[in-house]
């Protein structure tokens, strides 16, 4: 047995200790996002601190909660913040809890993010699936030893982000009049807001939004073979022409603002899994 899946059975056998929920989806909260996880139904919470294997969140606007339940009558698990590069952790353990997700019985995962936009025509405040990516984080959590029990060495990529789910969301916003965009997401480590030259790159090579998170996990969740999605939330806008400082207080704020359509997005997809 490789060393991770041993950290994975670990992992897996504390929470089934904790909870005999199993899910069907898994979900991962973003920036100001896991408020959606204390509406869920049948409630357990689980502190990351407490689960063996898992890094814990460093970031103020991330809980640190893996949280079990009913939504819209289905099983799911939600993380209550997520973990970065760019606070220390490999994008191994960054991508730990997707694994753990897998194994716990997930078919399904919905990642949601807060975005920076270059796309002129997608605005701070809107709704965006990610169609693809670029991944320009000069890393990637499946490098080193695979074992094939947990997925292939060469996973194909050229559907990432699965084409059900995505006419799942669009479904859901259109029976509830809620505009979205698709667009493509590059990565970055971060921590540091990009300049404008690098802005002025990312959308020449093709992206729309740009995110410090997601396609590490994206990458493990396909290799994994879970149905896979990514729904972003524009906070801010990156138009290297007419930049403006970035405020954690502002790009919060504004994702508050659309809790309630990522909401009814989120259970639309759930609503239909089978």
């Amino acid at each position: 047995m490789s060393e991770l899946k041993d950290k994975i059975r670990e992992s897996v056998k504390f929470i089934c200790a904790k909870t005999d929920i199993k899910p069907i989806a898994g979900i991962i909260f973003g920036t100001g996002m896991g408020a959606m996880a204390d509406t869920f139904k049948k409630k357990v919470k689980i502190p990351y601190d407490e689960i063996p294997n898992f890094p814990v969140s460093t970031v103020e606007s991330h809980h640190g909660f893996l949280v079990f339940g009913a939504l819209e009558g289905k099983p799911v698990v939600a993380m209550q913040g997520r973990f970065h590069r760019y606070e220390g952790y490999s994008l191994q353990q960054v991508t730990f809890p997707v694994r753990v997700m897998k194994a716990l019985g997930c078919r399904y995962i919905i990642i949601t993010n807060a975005v920076g936009s270059m796309n002129p025509l997608i605005k701070s405040g809107s709704l965006v699936l990610i169609s693809d990516h670029i991944n320009l984080m000069g890393d990637n959590p499946l490098i080193g030893p695979n074992d094939e029990s947990l997925g292939p060495r060469f996973p194909d990529m050229s559907e990432p982000y699965n084409g059900e789910m995505i006419a799942l969301a669009e479904k859901a916003a259109l029976e509830n009049k809620i505009r979205i965009h698709k667009g493509v997401a590059v990565a970055v480590t971060g921590p540091c807001l990009e300049t404008a030259a690098e802005y002025r790159f990312f959308r020449r090579i093709g992206a729309d939004i740009v995110t410090m998170s997601t396609i590490p996990e994206i990458i493990v969740a396909v290799h994994a073979g879970l149905k896979a999605m990514g729904l972003s939330t524009v906070t801010d806008e990156c138009l290297p022409d007419a930049l403006k400082p970035a405020d954690i207080n502002e790009i919060i704020r504004v994702s508050n603002e659309q809790e309630e359509n990522r909401q009814k997005i989120i259970k639309g997809i759930v609503r239909e899994l089978k």
